[in-house]
């Protein structure tokens, strides 16, 4: 079965941390994560999504590296020039992403570990919020593994 994972390298609030934790539980994330930073319960979770997917915390990018699944490609989400445009992105059957702080994104040494990444176009994309660009990771992920099926529907 396909999974997916998603979290954030050092988050800057926890209330980014509560609506991503939100969202990756409303598209069927098996856990979140965060790099760098604890998590403490807090109002955006309105969901208690606490009770389904587990948040995981890790020191650091050494210690994530020691505990992640070893066959879920590292997908980070970035503004690179090497990134693939969210919406031309085929996602793993099964991966881990990674967001940046808002406020710093990912080093360089964290996306050079990444099998892949990619970049959400915006006017403004800069100026994302951490939260929602996880949210719309996760979506896009989820509608585009809808496609073979809603193909099915609309041929009947």
């Amino acid at each position: 079965m396909p999974q997916f994972g998603i979290g954030v390298y050092h988050p800057k609030t926890v209330e980014n941390i509560g609506t991503l934790w939100r969202a990756a539980h409303l598209y069927g994330a098996s856990h979140i994560f965060t790099i760098g930073a604890r998590y403490s319960r807090q109002a955006s979770d309105t969901s208690k999504a606490w009770q389904s997917i587990p948040l995981l915390n890790f020191r650091d990018f050494d210690d994530f590296s020691a505990h992640r699944p070893f066959d879920l490609p590292l997908v980070g989400i970035e503004l690179d020039e090497r990134a693939v445009p969210l919406a031309d992105f085929t996602h793993p059957r099964s991966a881990t992403y990674l967001l940046g702080a808002e406020d710093h994104g990912l080093p360089q040494d964290v996306i050079d570990k990444c099998q892949h990444i990619i970049q959400i176009e915006a006017v403004n994309a800069w100026s994302m919020n951490v939260a929602m660009a996880g949210s719309l990771v996760a979506y896009d992920r989820h509608v585009k593994s809808l496609r073979p099926n809603l193909a099915r529907r609309s041929a009947s």
